[in-house]
C-alpha cells in the first residue's frame, strides 16, 4: 500500500468528518467504516491508524467538544456553522486533546491551510481565530 502524507491524511479526515456530519444533521443512520472506505479508496482495515482514531474520537466525543467552542464563539452558534467548518475543528480539537503530540501551532496551521483549501476565502481566520483560543 502507498502511503498517505500526513496532509493528504488529514484532507480525507475531515472529508470524513464532513460526511458523517451530513447523516447526523440528517438525523440518518450511517456505518463510518463505509464511509472511510469510500473516502479514501481503500478497504477499512488499509486505512491509517491515526485516521481512524481521529475520526472515530472526534465523532464520539462531539458533545463534550461542541460545548468548549460554543464556549468561545459568543456571537456564533456552532451548529449554524458550516459543516465543513465543524469537521476541521472537530479534527484539530482531537488532534490536540486527544492524541500523543499535538502542536498547537501546526495543527492550527494545517486547519488553516484546509480552510483556505474548502472554505471561502474569509473563513480561515475564523477557523485561526477559534483554535488560537480553545488550543
Amino acid at each position: 500500500m502507498n502511503e498517505i502524507s500526513r496532509n493528504k491524511e488529514q484532507e480525507l479526515i475531515v472529508t470524513s468528518l464532513y460526511d458523517a456530519l451530513l447523516y447526523i444533521e440528517l438525523e440518518k443512520e450511517f456505518d463510518l467504516k463505509e464511509i472511510m472506505e469510500g473516502v479514501y479508496n481503500l478497504p477499512y482495515d488499509d486505512i491509517p491508524v491515526f485516521s481512524k482514531e481521529v475520526v472515530i474520537k472526534s465523532l464520539s466525543h462531539i458533545n463534550e467538544i461542541i460545548p468548549i467552542y460554543q464556549e468561545h464563539m459568543p456571537t456564533w452558534r456552532f451548529d449554524r456553522i458550516n459543516n465543513i467548518s465543524k469537521a476541521i475543528l472537530l479534527m484539530a480539537y482531537v488532534e490536540m486533546k486527544y492524541m500523543e503530540g499535538g502542536n498547537k501551532s501546526v495543527i492550527i496551521d494545517v486547519s488553516v491551510n484546509l480552510a483556505k483549501k474548502f472554505l471561502d476565502k474569509k473563513d480561515y481566520k475564523f477557523i485561526n481565530g477559534i483554535l488560537d483560543n480553545v488550543l
